[in-house]
Order: structure tokens, then sequence, then C-alpha cells
């Protein structure tokens, strides 16, 4: 039986387990022109010698006024590439396999002085008023996450993920409560979404797999729910996807009688249904900071792998506690050997 240190390949991915660090924004460029820091060199490569197999890179922005914050980071620039390369080749020398998301942050561009998406629907009445985008603007979009794929994979990165989630621009096309457009980016919720992952394909190795962040359901009067959501990871896997990253709202502001569970592992119905539906490889996330849940949702077969954010923010060294409380093998570096016994891989 398939547990949490099970190794995991997908494709050129080989992981030593199946602990993610999810991306979690640290806005902390301080310079504000999207290059890392040495605080998100130390923040990802202690992850990387805390155990994790697969570290995700926060979500990294196509343009300036695509960032949720000024101090958010960017792929819009080659000037960006050697921070994040440096960050990427670091966690390498420590067994982690590295990932970035790649996105766009829509009508929650905080920052932005006229923020764009799909229709002209402001996120909430402190929100500034985004801006249509035209067809030829849409397509220029398509291009400029294109250019910031390419980037990634420069910086030697083993896997991209798109950000279609949490009510930013992807998310914003493929979804009916914030598309209102009568054309053909209107009429088919999915299109940009598509061809967004078209563009990423072209870019990417043959053998690395690409990753889509989804939300599995709104949590918003109007919303979509699982049963569309599926329908959406499925015309995204016929695109290209190889794997969804299942999380869930962001959107809107939280309507009262369809507020989100707070209890542990209550997105993972959501990342079961789509894994079983259309037989794909999934990432659950959300809550499962406690390591016999995060085994147990593996060992279901809820999920292939396991994000822990919040868990794994408290402690860099999530993964390598889990191992010592689960009694399960794993790498671990050698100058720690004495603090973890019950992991000490032969």
């Amino acid at each position: 039986m398939e547990h949490l240190f099970t190794p995991y390949k997908l494709k050129s991915l080989e992981l030593k387990n199946r602990v993610v660090m999810p991306p979690m924004c640290q806005y902390s460029v301080t310079k504000k022109d999207g290059i890392a820091t040495d605080w998100h060199y130390i923040h990802y490569v202690s992850r990387a010698i805390g155990g994790a197999s697969l570290i995700i890179i926060e979500m990294t922005d196509v343009e300036p006024d695509g960032r949720i914050t000024d101090n958010d980071l960017g792929l819009w620039s080659d000037e960006q590439i050697p921070a994040l390369k440096r960050i990427v080749d670091a966690c390498h020398q420590h067994g982690a396999k590295v990932g970035i998301q790649i996105a766009h942050a829509g009508r929650k561009a905080e920052d932005a002085a006229e923020p764009v998406a799909p229709s002209a629907i402001p996120f909430d009445e402190n929100s500034k008023t985004p801006r249509e985008l035209t067809v030829d603007e849409i397509q220029e979009m398509v291009e400029k996450f294109r250019r910031a794929v390419a980037r990634a994979v420069e910086a030697g990165v083993d896997a991209i993920e798109l950000h279609g989630a949490h009510g930013y621009l992807i998310h914003e096309f493929q979804s009916a409560y914030t598309n209102k457009r009568t054309d053909e980016y209107g009429q088919d919720l999915a299109k940009f979404g598509r061809e967004v992952i078209q563009a990423a394909k072209n870019e990417i190795p043959d053998d690395m797999p690409l990753i889509f962040r989804i939300s599995g359901k709104e949590f918003v009067d109007g919303g979509y729910g699982i049963k569309e959501a599926v329908e959406l990871t499925k015309e995204y896997k016929a695109a290209g996807v190889d794997m969804f990253h299942v999380s869930a709202g962001g959107e809107g502001q939280i309507a009262a009688h369809g507020r989100p569970g707070t209890h542990a592992a209550y997105q993972v119905p959501l990342a079961r249904e789509i894994k079983h539906t259309l037989d794909v490889p999934v990432i659950a996330v959300g809550r499962l900071d406690e390591p016999v849940l995060a085994n147990a949702v593996v060992g279901n077969e809820d999920a292939d792998l396991v994000a822990v954010g919040r868990g794994m923010l408290r402690n860099p060294y999530w993964t390598l506690e889990a191992a010592t409380k689960l009694r399960k093998e794993t790498t671990f570096p050698q100058q720690y050997a004495v603090s973890f016994p019950e992991a000490r891989k032969q």
C-alpha cells in the first residue's frame, strides 16, 4: 500500500516522497522588480533541507500589472531568471524537485493602476473596477504566459504549474460568475485556459509535467461546483495538463450559506472526485498538516501527492518530523541524523 513516503514518478519528475510545499506568496520582493531575494532563497532551500520532495515556488507573474502586489515575484524579464535559478539549483542539491506557479492576478491585482479581467466586475466594493480585455489583448496575454513559462524552463525547474484557482485571471475566465463576455471567450469558458495550457506545452520539454491549479468549488452565489469543475478539468486534461492541484474558492467574498468547512481535509473530496472521474493524478491541499491525516490521503487513494502549506511555514522540517511520527524511512541531512533515528534511511 502506498503511503506518504512512497516514491512517486510522473513523466521525468521523480519524487522521493509524496510531500509538496505548495505555492504561498511571500510578498517579499523589496525592490518591487519581481526578482527573488535572499528571503526567497532561505525560505525555499530550508524546506528542501527539511525533506519536502516537491517545492512549488509561489505565484510568479507574467507582467508587472499581473501581480497581486508590487512585492510579488515575476518572470516577465530575463533579468529575473538568475535569482530563481540559484534557488532551483540549491534545492536540487538537497534532494528536492522544484516547480513554479505561473500566473496573472487579473482583477485582484491590488497595486495595478488599472487591473484587467475578462469582464469589468470588481472583486468587492473596496477594489478597483478592472478593464475588460479585448480579444487582441487576450491573445497577447497568452503570449506573456508562454514567455514566462520559457523563462521558468531556462531557470531549471522540474515542473510548471499554471494558476487557474483562487479568483485570478485564468479562474476569472473559466467562471460564469466573473466572465460575462458574449464573444468566444465568454461562450466557451475554458477557451482562455486551454490556450494558456497549449502555449505552455509548446515551451516545456515533452517529459516535463504540466500542473494546473484549480478551484474545485466556488463559495459564492452563482458560482460553480465540483460538477462544473470536473468538466473544466476534462477540457484542460485534453489540452495537455498532466496533474491537477485541487483547491477551492477565491473568486469573491464568501456568501454566508456557502462558507467552506474549517475542518481538516475539507477540500480532499474535491481532489478525490477529479482524480477518480478523470483517472488523472492530483495534489490535495487544505488543512492537511497532521502527518497521520496526510498519510491517509495517500493511502486511501484520495490523492497522489499532499501539499502542506501552513504546517511547513511553521516548521521547515515538517517532512522529517512526519517521517519520525509515522516511523517511515526517508532521506535526511547527515548533520541531523542524531535527531531523526526513527526516520533513518539505511
